[in-house]
C-alpha cells in the first residue's frame, strides 16, 4: 500500500491545476454517504462497535480493484498534523479528522476516489475531478458503490432511499458540488446577488472547506441541499446548468473588466504580483487574495502558460499543516507567515512582472 510520504510527493492532478478547462470551476466532486444496516451510527456507537464497522468495511474496501496499491490508514495511526494535510487536500472532512478509534480513510493511488470509514455515516465516498466533470466522477463513484453494496449489507428504506445519520442527506445519500474561482464577480460587486440567485433555487454556497468556512481567494463550493425525492441524474443535470450559468457570468465579468476596466484591472494584478514577489510576511487569507488575482491575470494573458498551475500549487502547499509539514515541525502562526512569504517568493522568483 502507498505510504503517508508517496501520498503528499504526488499530489493529485486536480489539485495543482493539470488540467486545461479549470480555470472558473477548478472541481467536480460527487459524494455518496452509506450505512450498514442495524448499527449504531458513528456517533452514536461505542468505541468497540465502530472497531467493528471498520472491521466489516475496510477488508471490502482495500479489495477494490480501484483501490489496488493506493493508500490505506486506521486515522489512529495518524499525527494531527498529517490528518490536516489530508482535510487541507480535501482527501478526508474536518470531522474525520477530529474522531479517534475506527476511523480510516482509504484513498486510489490517483486520489481522484477517498472513502472515508466512520465518519458522520459509516461510510462517506468521494470522487473528485479537474474542471466540469460532474457526470464522470458520479460514474466512477457510482461504480465503486454498486461493487460494495454487492458486500455490504446497506441500510436502506423503499420510501426514503438510503439512511443517513443527518436527514439532509436521506435519499440518494449524494452530495453534488463544484469549487468554483470567481474573483472578477467578487471585483465588479456582483457576488452577493448571483449567490443569493443561486440559494434561492435551493443550493448551498460555501467556502473552501465547505459547510461553516469562508471564502478565501474567490473560491467557492455550490452543491445540492436537498437528497431524498429525486433521483442523482435529476440533482446532477440541475446543478450542471446553475453552474454553467454562474461560470458565464464570471468569464463575462472577466471579459467586461478587460475592455472597460482595463487600466484597473492591471493595476491590481500588478500590486497582487508586486507584493507577492517581494513580501516577506503573509497570513492564509491575504495570501490567497494576491494569489487569486495572479490566478484570474493568468486566465486573462497576463502571465505565460503555466501560471494558473504555479498558482494552483501554491494554494496548496501555503496552508497552514502543509507550511508545518514543509519546515518539519509544528510553527507559531508568526513563523508560517515567514515561510508562507518564502515559499511564494520561490515559485515566482522566475516569472515577468504582468504584460499589458
Amino acid at each position: 500500500m502507498m505510504r503517508f510520504s508517496t501520498l503528499v510527493k504526488h499530489p493529485a492532478d486536480w489539485m495543482t491545476g493539470k488540467s486545461k478547462d479549470n480555470a472558473v470551476v477548478i472541481t467536480s466532486r460527487i459524494r455518496l454517504a452509506r450505512n450498514l444496516r442495524d448499527l449504531p451510527f458513528p456517533g452514536w456507537a461505542m468505541k468497540e462497535e465502530r472497531k467493528e464497522i471498520l472491521k466489516t468495511i475496510l477488508p471490502e474496501i482495500k479489495g477494490l480493484n480501484k483501490m489496488k496499491n493506493g493508500f490505506a490508514q486506521e486515522l489512529s495511526e495518524l499525527d494531527s498534523l498529517q490528518k490536516q494535510v489530508m482535510v487541507e487536500r480535501h482527501l478526508i472532512s474536518r470531522e474525520q479528522a477530529a474522531r479517534g478509534d475506527g476511523c480510516a480513510a482509504v484513498v486510489n493511488r490517483k486520489q481522484s476516489l477517498s472513502l472515508m470509514v466512520n465518519e458522520e455515516d459509516h461510510l462517506r465516498m468521494q470522487s473528485i475531478f479537474a474542471g466540469m466533470h460532474l457526470r464522470e466522477a458520479y460514474d466512477l463513484l457510482d461504480s465503486i458503490d454498486r461493487q460494495l453494496e454487492t458486500k455490504l449489507s446497506y441500510a436502506f428504506d423503499g420510501k426514503l432511499g438510503y439512511i443517513t445519520a443527518c436527514p439532509t442527506n436521506l435519499g440518494t445519500g449524494m452530495r453534488a458540488s463544484a469549487m468554483l474561482h470567481l474573483p472578477a464577480l467578487v471585483l465588479t460587486d456582483q457576488i452577493g446577488q448571483v449567490l443569493q440567485a443561486v440559494s434561492k433555487i435551493g443550493l448551498a454556497v460555501r467556502g473552501l472547506f465547505g459547510e461553516g468556512t469562508e471564502s478565501l481567494g474567490d473560491l467557492f463550493q455550490i452543491s445540492n441541499q436537498s437528497t431524498l425525492g429525486e433521483s442523482e441524474e435529476v440533482i446532477i443535470d440541475r446543478l450542471e446548468r446553475v453552474i454553467n450559468q454562474v461560470a458565464n457570468h464570471e468569464r463575462n465579468a472577466r471579459l467586461k473588466m478587460m475592455e472597460e476596466e482595463s487600466d484597473q484591472l492591471t493595476d491590481k494584478i500588478g500590486r497582487a504580483y508586486g507584493l507577492l514577489k517581494h513580501a516577506h510576511l503573509f497570513d492564509s487569507k491575504e495570501a490567497f487574495t494576491h494569489i487569486s488575482l495572479l490566478r484570474l491575470g493568468a486566465d486573462l494573458g497576463y502571465f505565460p502558460e503555466g501560471t494558473m498551475q504555479i498558482c494552483d500549487e501554491l494554494m496548496m502547499e501555503i496552508q497552514p499543516a502543509h507550511l508545518q509539514l514543509y519546515a518539519g515541525k509544528e510553527l507559531e502562526p508568526e513563523k508560517r507567515d515567514l515561510i508562507r512569504a518564502e515559499i511564494i517568493r520561490d515559485q515566482l522568483q522566475n516569472l515577468d512582472p504582468p504584460a499589458n
